[in-house]
């Protein structure tokens, strides 16, 4: 019986994972929907129990939510997009200045031959040449057919009506959803299932929620940091270190390694100006480790870095943004089932030499 039910369970999740793969290319604003939801429910229980009634909380916090949105990227996104077009347009003059100043030192310290590095120089640009007709040629196709493509009307389209929908209704019946879904758990494991659950339910919350607070905070921070610090493209270059922190390591890695370089060519040599550049990073890296992530996200929920970058590269190469976004709940549910499979695995008879029941209620 036991091996039937495995079997049963194993079956459901794997035509699961089927449905959702083969449906993918439509899940975003349901995903998007179920996130804001899951995220901003707490809020409308909150304003509910000052007297409001669950339709008129749920309309009034997403209301808040989708405005400032709305307000957020009027404001930001013009900046953003200037900014982001400056700092390409200035990449070419930046390497050229490189070329210009340091090759001969790189090619006299390395022993090559300053002729051979022209030579090889001339050729990158010759070969440059001849194809970037061809790419752009290639890239201006590629956006024209994905900006004529009839699904990329479709996805755009449903993000912008459906997700408020889904959102609204599934915030409105949250808790009658909770409710139905305890219903159909098994009857006999289901205080093993509800705790699974609540402990899952914490890491969420405790990670994406907090996670979320402080790439706001840190990119805020590094935004104004370096703008103070007089870098050019500070805006993009912090908020987008702010944006990535939430990929453990990868966001330190690349604010850094953008500013710096960017420093390096703006302040010419200027090792003050640099300094303060780095300064910014420093300080907002202890902050953060000592102050900013224990505080809002907490040292407990049990998500490794590791495993939190090895499910948001399986999600990418599986479902692509998609997936990207469902990465740290499948990660946060995969982490707390293997942890609690590996208890049970150690307190079970094929660990300690008996066999009592896999599952204890």
């Amino acid at each position: 019986m036991t091996n039937k039910r495995v079997i049963f369970w194993l079956s459901m999740t794997l035509a699961l994972f089927v449905f959702i793969f083969l449906i993918r290319s439509i899940l975003l604003p349901f995903v998007l929907g179920i996130f804001i939801a899951y995220f901003l429910s707490p809020a409308a229980d909150h304003l509910q129990k000052t007297g409001a009634g669950r339709g008129l909380a749920t309309f009034m916090v997403l209301g808040f939510f989708f405005v400032s949105l709305v307000v957020l990227l009027v404001l930001v996104v013009p900046v953003l997009v200037t900014q982001l077009s400056g700092l390409i347009v200035a990449m070419p003059a930046y390497f050229h200045d490189f070329q210009v100043k340091y090759e001969p030192l790189l090619h006299k310290y390395l022993g090559l031959d300053v002729s051979a590095g022209e030579n090889l120089q001339s050729n990158i640009q010759s070969t440059i040449s001849d194809h970037s007709d061809t790419v752009l040629k290639f890239a201006a196709g590629f956006l024209t057919g994905i900006f004529q493509s009839g699904m990329a009307i479709i996805n755009f389209f449903s993000l912008i009506l459906i997700t408020p929908v889904v959102a609204f209704y599934l915030m409105y019946d949250w808790h009658r959803i909770i409710a139905r879904v305890d219903n159909l758990l098994p009857r006999a494991h289901i205080s093993t299932i509800r705790e699974q659950i609540r402990i899952i339910d914490r890491t969420l919350s405790g990670f994406v929620r907090g996670q979320l607070n402080v790439c706001l905070l840190l990119g805020t921070f590094y935004a104004f940091g370096l703008s103070l610090a007089g870098l050019k493209f500070g805006i993009i270059i912090g908020l987008g270190t702010g944006l990535l922190v939430i990929i453990p390591y990868v966001g330190m890695f690349f604010g850094m390694a953008t500013g710096m370089g960017v420093a390096f060519f703006q302040f010419d040599g200027d090792t003050h100006r640099m300094l303060m550049v780095l300064a910014v990073f420093v300080v907002g890296q202890v902050v953060e480790s000592n102050f900013v992530t224990p505080k809002l996200v907490g040292e407990k929920v049990g998500l490794h870095p590791v495993w939190i970058i090895f499910g948001m590269l399986s999600g990418a190469a599986l479902f692509g943004f998609v997936g990207v976004l469902l990465a740290v709940p499948a990660t946060a549910v995969i982490g707390v089932l293997i942890r609690f499979a590996i208890k049970n695995y150690l307190q079970s008879g094929y660990y300690q030499g008996e066999a009592p029941p896999l599952l204890k209620p």
